[in-house]
């Protein structure tokens, strides 16, 4: 009998991780009943990061929080023992954004200080954060504020959310940090080298991306390098070049500051949420895929996270994707055998995304009917 175990990440804008794995375990079963599937939906650290520990037997836990322009929202965290795991997009993402409308300026992470303060007052002592998808540049004032962090002007009142409030910033006053944030293990899922500041920094590289104009990155850049002064005031710490400081808008340089975060890459985190190396135990081979094969892939996404663990473990990997833009040689070296792409069964990028599930279907009986050996195989769906 063959094991497979098939470990997608999302197709953004068509399936989730769980949607891409059900759909392509149904047509491997069709392709060969006899085959054993073990679905583990994976993520790379940002969306998706709570529903893949979720998919993996930790508990899902709602809670009514902040949007990233303080309109309210509903997020999760997943929760195993004492340990939670808190994903910022889910709570003040760019997904979030009110009919998509950036807000540079004035959004803000408030919104997953309340999230992360719900799982510490349910008696979490363990937090895993997943960074990606920050719809904000506030150097994570908002998720300190929320903690009980108050932030102060010149005339000690508390500064309004976002980041462009903080150039007024005269003070941090610790003293109402939240109790069981200052004895708990904060771990951030991140998967950028950025520092807070300068020409590298998140907002020379980043801003722009969440609609900030020129003007508005001299205003960004200007309160940023104001909050770590204050913040190296309250601290007794210079964390503003610290590699991956910059990540989630400057939020991983507030949490490695004041809450004594560290970092470790998305993907290898969220393999580790999800057991990832016990459920390799015993698999014929593996099953991975995102929507887009790419230049990007390379460098932290979750299948190549994914193909290199397998190999570690010699077992052969095949990859999913709506569209391979890798070569044969960049596949092979990253522990791919082969990649099938849907773009080669259904070219219209509007129906390939709007018929994803069915053409994973197709996708896995094809891998089932022929992969009678698993040995090298050749790549296929290349671009």
């Amino acid at each position: 009998m063959t094991r497979v175990l098939v470990a997608p990440d999302k197709f953004k804008g068509s399936l989730t991780a769980a949607e891409v794995a059900d759909a392509l375990a149904d047509g491997l079963l069709a392709g060969d009943p006899s085959w054993a599937i073990d679905r583990v939906p994976v993520a790379d650290g940002g969306d998706g990061t709570v529903a893949a520990a979720v998919a993996a037997g930790w508990s899902p836990v709602a809670v009514t929080t902040t949007g990233p322009t303080g309109r309210p929202v509903t997020s999760s965290y997943a929760v195993r023992g004492s340990t939670a795991v808190v994903e910022l997009a889910s709570a003040v993402g760019l997904v979030l954004l009110p009919d998509g409308v950036a807000d540079p300026l004035g959004a803000s992470t408030f919104g997953l200080g309340t999230v992360v303060r719900h799982a510490l007052e349910g008696g979490a002592r363990e937090i895993t954060v997943g960074l990606g998808g920050s719809a904000s540049t506030d150097g994570g004032a908002g998720l300190l504020q929320a903690l009980g962090v108050r932030v102060l002007d010149a005339e000690g009142n508390d500064v309004a959310p976002g980041g462009a409030a903080l150039r007024r910033a005269a003070r941090v006053d610790l003293t109402g940090l939240h109790p069981a944030a200052r004895a708990a293990h904060f771990r951030l899922a991140c998967d950028v080298d950025n520092p807070l500041l300068g020409p590298t920094g998140a907002t020379a590289v980043y801003a722009s991306q969440k609609g900030a104009a020129a003007e508005e990155l001299v205003v960004l850049e200007d309160s940023m390098t104001r909050w770590a002064q204050v913040v190296r005031a309250a601290t007794g710490r210079d964390d503003s070049r610290v590699a991956g400081a910059g990540a989630a808008g400057g939020a991983a340089f507030g949490a490695i500051s004041v809450l004594g975060a560290d970092t470790r890459p998305g993907i290898d985190t969220v393999l580790g949420l999800v057991d990832f190396p016990g459920r390799l135990a015993g698999a014929d081979l593996v099953i991975t895929g995102e929507g887009s094969l790419d230049e990007q892939s390379l460098h932290g996404k979750a299948p190549i996270g994914v193909a290199t663990e397998a190999r570690r473990a010699g077992i052969p990997v095949l990859a999913v994707c709506g569209r391979n833009l890798l070569s044969d040689i960049q596949l092979h070296s990253a522990g791919i055998s082969a990649a099938y792409a849907l773009a080669d069964l259904e070219p219209d990028l509007r129906r390939s995304i709007r018929d994803a599930a069915e053409l994973l279907r197709r996708t896995g009986c094809t891998i089932a009917a022929s992969t009678a050996e698993l040995a090298p195989l050749s790549t296929r769906g290349e671009s």
